[in-house]
């Protein structure tokens, strides 16, 4: 019998209000008879659990009965998803909550396990942003958090990549990502369901319209979902180039792991000299000309000629710029 494992099922219990012995045993990848057995065990324990018979019945704690950690507050219980995130949490306004609530929770621990979990924390940081860019300044991210808690629309002003570029939005939110650094917010308009990329937000303000967020929407199915669309429209076209042994080496410091892995796939040798021939996927003309000018003499462009034409324009132009032509 797992000690953890009963904990488990007891908050499932008290977060969910409700759940079958088949919900609580996929959760934690046990059996169905396991999870009987761990009701059963907890009831003998003194845990107030009663099941409710019937179609939609499962298995619930007695109204009123809760686990509670001493005296956390319920921001300080909302920051503990943030506690090993120092930088999130102060874009979220959660600082002096994840601070009060570790000192709490380090203060109901016992000696042995609060000093584990102070070594642990010393030797653990994350820092999300990546290199070689300063961080988003975010600030609306803070009432973006107040609008997905309490469930208020917010009224925004969002600057977009395609004409009109600046729209006035009614949003209604649904949750927020953070995705290598960069805050997105999911949230629904009148007509659908779509991501907002924080930082781009010129002004916000929130409403008096409260809404429902639907039960059914899962927010990490949503992001997996819309960042598998995502690179579907990303891709538009392909471009066949040739490679140098050292341009292939120089390639994951300089296009996006998708160019990677499709020079890996498709790579063919052309001479005895190492230069390979491969099938790339290309985003535009404009933005295929960029990326692969990184690669200086290294690359050659084959096809399309468009492409390998923006190529040859921009050589020209920098030729010309250093008075070699």
């Amino acid at each position: 019998m797992s000690a953890g494992r009963l904990l488990s099922v007891l908050l499932l219990l008290q977060s969910r209000g409700r759940i079958s012995a088949r919900g609580i045993a996929d959760e934690l990848d046990v059996s169905v008879r396991t999870a009987y057995r761990d009701l059963a065990r907890l009831q003998t324990a003194g845990v107030p659990i009663y099941a409710e018979p019937g179609r939609g019945g499962g298995y619930q704690l007695l109204d009123g009965y809760r686990t509670r950690l001493t005296g956390m507050s319920e921001g300080e219980a909302r920051a503990l998803f943030f506690a090993g995130l120092p930088g999130p949490a102060a874009d979220l306004g959660l600082t002096a909550e994840v601070t009060a609530a570790r000192l709490k929770l380090l203060a109901a621990l016992p000696t042995g396990p609060r000093e584990e979990a102070e070594r642990t924390a010393a030797v653990f940081h994350l820092d999300a942003p990546g290199w070689y860019r300063e961080p988003e300044q975010t600030p609306y991210l803070p009432l973006f958090v107040d609008a997905v808690l309490t469930r208020s629309a917010v009224d925004v002003r969002y600057r977009r990549w395609r004409a009109p570029q600046e729209v006035q939005r009614r949003l209604r939110p649904y949750g927020l990502v953070l995705k290598s650094g960069v805050w997105y917010l999911v949230a629904a308009t009148e007509s659908r369901t779509a991501t907002y990329r924080v930082t781009q937000v010129l002004d916000a303000v929130l409403s008096d319209e409260r809404f429902d967020r639907p039960q059914d929407f899962d927010l990490g199915a949503y992001w997996t979902s819309y960042l598998e669309d995502f690179q579907t429209r990303r891709f538009t076209g392909t471009a066949t180039i040739r490679l140098s042994p050292r341009g292939r080496r120089r390639l994951p410091d300089n296009v996006p792991p998708e160019v990677v892995r499709a020079v890996d796939s498709t790579a063919t040798a052309v001479g005895d000299d190492g230069w390979v021939e491969a099938v790339i996927p290309t985003e535009s003309t404009a933005h295929a000309c960029g990326e692969l000018l990184r690669l200086g003499i290294d690359v050659e462009v084959v096809a399309p000629a468009e492409l390998r034409q923006a190529m040859a324009d921009t050589v020209g132009v920098l030729s010309r710029a250093y008075g070699l032509a």
